[in-house]
């Protein structure tokens, strides 16, 4: 359950735009954000403040790459599945992130930490091959670079700063 000043907040944002549908995608991205993904729970919520139907909501949600209906690591690793990063060299990269995390694309890390997720294009193709994580940009990526981005991220969440 949403807590009261979440739901409040929500219903302001909601009831000052022309058409509470327009606030879909600002609904849920908020619930992913308490709840940690779009849970079953937390769209039938929204689909409540909205005045939507759960299945409208479930269709918009199924949309997005962004929308994690799925509980998801702390880190996500949004890997770019355009031409640039691929002609500038993101499958050797992306076979060595693979092979670090022990992990395959959709997949979380045993430990909860990290989940990979690919995306169409992440639109910063001056750093191809790169990822985003919880919305940051990293690349170019080098196996190095990898390294390091991981012994980061694994920081930052030890110190309770997820990114």
């Amino acid at each position: 359950m949403l807590p009261k000043d979440l739901q409040e907040k929500l219903q302001t944002e909601i009831a000052g735009a022309e058409s509470p549908r327009e606030m879909a995608i600002d609904v849920m991205f908020a619930l992913q954000n308490h709840y940690g993904y779009l849970s079953d729970e937390a769209l039938e919520e929204g689909a409540t403040l909205l005045g939507m139907t759960p299945l409208e909501l479930e269709e918009l949600a199924t949309f997005y790459d962004f929308i994690y209906r799925e509980p998801v690591g702390k880190c996500v690793i949004h890997i770019c599945d355009g031409v640039v990063c691929w002609m500038n060299g993101f499958p050797s990269a992306l076979g060595y992130l693979f092979e670090k995390l022990g992990i395959g694309p959709g997949e979380t890390t045993k430990d909860g930490l990290f989940t990979i997720l690919p995306t169409a294009c992440i639109g910063y193709c001056d750093l191809s091959p790169a990822v985003l994580v919880n919305g940051r940009p990293y690349g170019p990526l080098t196996p190095e670079k990898i390294d390091a981005l991981l012994e980061k991220l694994r920081g930052e969440v030890k110190r309770s700063k997820v990114i």
